[in-house]
């Protein structure tokens, strides 16, 4: 009963985070251009440095929040995390320039231990044959977070650039205070860790998984995969407004669709998918859809067929949980939230190169004087780099042929 509960609440807190994100995408477009002025292209390009400046946050503080959580337990984590992270959308929901937008940023990438901290959470009470499932509905309600944030960011954004954010303010505290009644904490004497700044290294947490010869291979394939995928979040707003006129509104539902289909393929098709392929089989079946999907869309001018591509892609998300399964079954019990907090660091080194590579490339090639105008490029770039994710993981990784009993 208290892990039924448990999960119920790691579940929710991913859904609300979700929201929390899809409410603010829809709108960052005109908010910058309303903030500091000029073309799409200039906007795109300081969306790219918001988002930077967030992610060397979360880089940084990463394997701090998750040595914290090994140390001091999940659960003073979370909540501490959730309310900053309420006190950040506030600050950015009265922003009047692109600077207080940046200092916003910055203080919600030192907090945005919510994820990580989750999937420690849940690697705490999962027996290790259910971890792949169980991360799937991580990714599911991820996904489901997504279908009601952006059509509620959208509809918002029609009445006013600020209100999505205090909804998500809203909805970040309101977490915070269930989870002070509801949250047990997992971290046992047996699995506790003394906290260590030795460890809050970022960099040392990285030579730490380069010991382990599982893990060296699986996180190249990890990193490459987040680089691969930092294109949604870095240039859909701007790519379907440039490319296909859509309004806030218009792109609302759109990611909304992607986090319906995303939610049931990771809900639905992870756990079969396992069983009748194995986790080797489904990573490499996840990584392949992922390329050619990214492919089309570097070249697709049809808003109509964007639409109809994106549960396509979302079949794609099968390979990541299963991912995440094998990381943490090559991870011993006491290390899950370092684990889950260099999984967070490597994620936040693609947001930080990601964002900056994926926005100046929009510009170059979509602002008025570009040599070829092509606003898919950065999908382009991504689908490359997915293709080096499948392929290092087919040679290095060497997954099992035969399906997982």
């Amino acid at each position: 009963m208290t892990n039924r509960f448990a999960i119920l609440f790691i579940l929710l807190t991913v859904v609300i985070d979700a929201m929390g994100i899809g409410l603010i995408m829809p709108v960052m477009p005109d908010l910058i251009r309303e903030i500091g002025g000029g073309a799409l292209a200039e906007a795109a390009i300081w969306g790219g440095i918001l988002s930077t400046s967030f992610a060397v946050m979360q880089f940084l503080f990463g394997p701090l929040l998750g040595r914290l959580s090994d140390a001091f337990g999940r659960r003073p984590v979370l909540l501490v995390s959730l309310t900053v992270m309420a006190a950040d959308y506030l600050v950015m929901a009265l922003a009047g320039t692109i600077w207080l937008l940046l200092a916003g940023r910055i203080v919600g990438g030192i907090t945005a231990a919510t994820h990580s901290t989750a999937n420690a959470f849940m690697a705490d009470i999962s027996a290790p044959e259910n971890k792949a499932r169980n991360f799937g509905l991580i990714g599911a309600a991820f996904g489901a977070g997504f279908v009601l944030g952006p059509v509620l960011g959208g509809l918002l954004a029609e009445y006013s650039t600020r209100a999505p954010f205090y909804v998500a303010a809203a909805l970040a505290l309101g977490n915070a205070i269930f989870g002070a009644l509801v949250l047990p904490e997992t971290v046992s004497n047996r699995t506790r860790r003394a906290f260590r700044w030795r460890g809050t290294n970022p960099f040392s947490a990285f030579k730490g998984l380069a010991n382990l010869p599982a893990i060296r291979p699986l996180s190249m394939v990890f990193f490459f995969y987040q680089m691969a995928n930092v294109v949604y979040p870095a240039i859909w707003a701007y790519f379907c407004t440039e490319r296909f006129g859509w309004s806030p509104g218009m792109i609302g539902v759109s990611l909304a669709l992607y986090g319906l289909f995303s939610a049931a393929a990771q809900g639905m098709l992870v756990a079969p998918a396992i069983r009748r392929f194995g986790e080797g089989r489904t990573v490499i079946i996840g990584l392949t859809i992922e390329f050619a999907t990214l492919l089309a869309l570097s070249f697709l001018a049809s808003g109509i067929l964007a639409l109809a591509l994106i549960p396509v892609i979302c079949l794609g998300a099968v390979g990541m949980p299963a991912l995440q399964g094998q990381l943490s079954r090559a991870t011993p019990d006491d290390s899950q939230g370092e684990l889950q907090g260099v999984l967070s660091s490597i994620t936040s080194v693609a947001m930080i190169v990601g964002p900056l590579l994926m926005t100046q490339i929009f510009a170059a090639f979509t602002r008025q004087g570009a040599p070829i105008y092509l606003p898919g490029a950065p999908f382009l770039l991504a689908a490359v780099m997915m293709l080096v994710s499948l392929l290092v993981f087919a040679r290095s990784a060497r997954p099992a042929t035969k399906p997982a009993n």
